[in-house]
């Protein structure tokens, strides 16, 4: 017996409300840039430049205590938080302190580390530091930048290949779908002020992949049933598609998510936003390309007369497998 998320044959209309669904991806985007622009995203060390101490203790963590005794010591921004997780025992108190980059220096000196561990062990005897790490302002400054650009390079190389292997208003749309995913989880992580560092950059390139690879599923699909299908109204062939690769769809998002949230409980605080982004992603990702590539394949059309070549269409690598 073979396990099924959907039935093998449907035919639901995913147009019928296509406006309306559309219409609140525009609105969920322009309210994901608002909350960028206004709050904006909590940077780890990676971006911002400083140091992040990672400290242990059997006894609770006393996040006062720790801010109170590191005070005298006037190293400007100072954050300490407590780090939850499942995974720990009663036994296992974690915090973060994190401190700004240091004004005149590239990286925090061992002996600032040294001062902040003692008055961090004036607080608590027992505790212990786990892990350092710490990275200079123009560092940070040039990862930021080349973040950007990876971003902006996956999109702009997707652009290229969609358009060579099928045509223009089919990249068009990709990209439409692959910006709405970027946006909005850049959007969630503004509003949830998650820490965004490296790892959510390699999240969002895994969800550009991702979200590319079950668009060109479905574009594949559309390619097929326009030659199949001459006459066939444009709605009611996408609608055809989707449907006939809603199947396979689902049971990919749906094996790929129960292994990220076996990750995200059971993977511990140091991966937690990373996975989080790449649920998020799958989610976005599996949406947009049925309810928005698909919409604006639907609203600028294509080529239906595959008997006459179309000198404009970017349709030389059609016949190459992906």
């Amino acid at each position: 017996m073979r396990l099924r998320l959907v039935p093998a044959q449907t035919s639901w209309d995913f147009f019928r409300y296509a406006r309306f669904a559309f219409g609140a991806s525009v609105v969920a985007m322009l309210l994901s840039l608002v909350l960028f622009f206004s709050m904006g995203l909590n940077f780890g060390i990676d971006f911002r430049g400083g140091t992040t101490i990672r400290t242990e203790s059997v006894n609770p963590v006393d996040v006062g205590g720790f801010r109170k005794a590191l005070r005298p010591l006037d190293l400007g921004d100072v954050t300490i938080t407590q780090v939850f997780d499942p995974a720990f025992g009663p036994d296992k108190n974690v915090a973060s302190v994190r401190i700004q980059a240091q004004e005149g220096v590239e990286s925090i000196t061992p002996e600032t580390i040294a001062r902040v561990e003692a008055a961090l062990k004036s607080v608590d005897p027992e505790v212990r530091f786990t892990a350092v790490e710490s990275v200079g302002p123009k560092v940070s400054g040039e990862l930021i930048r080349s973040a950007v650009l990876a971003v902006v390079s996956a999109i702009a190389a997707v652009l290229v290949y969609i358009w060579l292997r099928f045509e223009w208003q089919f990249s068009v749309g990709a990209v439409a779908a692959l910006i709405h995913d970027v946006v909005l989880t850049i959007g969630i992580f503004s509003f949830l002020q998650i820490k965004f560092d490296l790892s959510i950059i390699a999240a969002l390139l895994t969800i550009v992949g991702y979200s590319l690879n079950d668009t060109v599923v479905v574009f594949d699909r559309v390619r097929e049933n326009l030659r199949k299908f001459k006459q066939k109204p444009l709605k009611e062939l996408l609608n055809l598609s989707i449907n006939e690769t809603l199947s396979r769809t689902v049971m990919t998002s749906v094996t790929t998510l129960i292994a990220l949230i076996a990750l995200f409980v059971l993977g511990g605080d140091v991966i937690r936003g990373f996975v989080f982004a790449m649920i998020w992603g799958v989610v976005v990702g599996t949406y947009s390309s049925i309810f928005v590539a698909s919409t604006i394949l639907l609203w600028l059309g294509v080529k239906r007369d595959w008997s006459k070549p179309d000198a404009t269409a970017g349709t030389r690598f059609a016949n190459i497998d992906a």
